[in-house]
């Protein structure tokens, strides 16, 4: 195994990961919470990590909104939950999925993020499950080589584009985000030219006081 990322491949298969879809979108809030028990010599992630999600449009308080699905720290624990979930390509309507290190709320006021920012990317529709998957897959192989910098993920799906934003926790390293936006550019193959905006989470704050 060359690095960590490596152990993240479906070890169902001697060939590269593909993993199935579903066929039909189940309900979310339905998944269960406890994955199966994990097996003797399970691969152990760096860091334990949840994926969230929030329907759109907001009848309450983004935070009330806010849904955990469930937490992982090994491998496959991380499959048992992806495989249930329906990828962002295949979605209608209007819903935001995040994968942030267990303890991390994905919002800009958790201590965590307040005095960090994201990347984001809007992409063109059909592109959102394949960039989505290698963008995770990358953070959990710890394709970014920034220490604990990342602090998570989230996938926005919209009505005529979607939106991938990289959430790291010390805006003000110039040196720190530009080495992950060139990661990322490099994880989603993306042309050298494709633009990505750089968002401050304390000026997303003022604006919305």
């Amino acid at each position: 195994m060359n690095n960590k990322f490596d152990a993240l491949k479906n070890e169902d298969s001697g060939e590269e990961d593909t993993v199935q879809l579903s066929t039909e979108m189940p309900d979310i809030s339905q998944i269960k919470k406890d994955p199966p028990q994990q097996e003797s010599g399970e691969h152990h992630l760096q860091f334990s990590y949840a994926f969230w999600y929030c329907r759109q449009p907001r009848l309450r308080s983004y935070d009330q909104n806010l849904k955990m699905i469930g937490t992982f720290n090994t491998v496959g624990k991380f499959w048992s939950f992806y495989s249930h979930l329906v990828r962002p390509s295949e979605l209608t309507g209007q819903i935001d999925f995040h994968l942030f290190k267990e303890g991390i709320r994905p919002m800009w006021e958790d201590e965590a993020n307040r005095n960090g920012g994201r990347w984001v990317l809007r992409l063109r529709k059909g592109l959102a499950s394949r960039c989505w998957e290698n963008l995770i897959l990358a953070i959990l192989g710890e394709q970014f080589m920034v220490g604990e910098e990342i602090c998570g993920a989230m996938i926005a799906v919209r009505f005529q584009e979607d939106i991938i934003s990289l959430w790291n926790k010390t805006g003000s390293d110039n040196a720190t985000t530009i080495k992950i936006r060139d990661t990322l550019k490099r994880v989603l193959n993306l042309p050298p030219n494709t633009y990505m905006e750089y968002k401050m989470n304390c000026e997303s704050l003022r604006w919305n006081l």
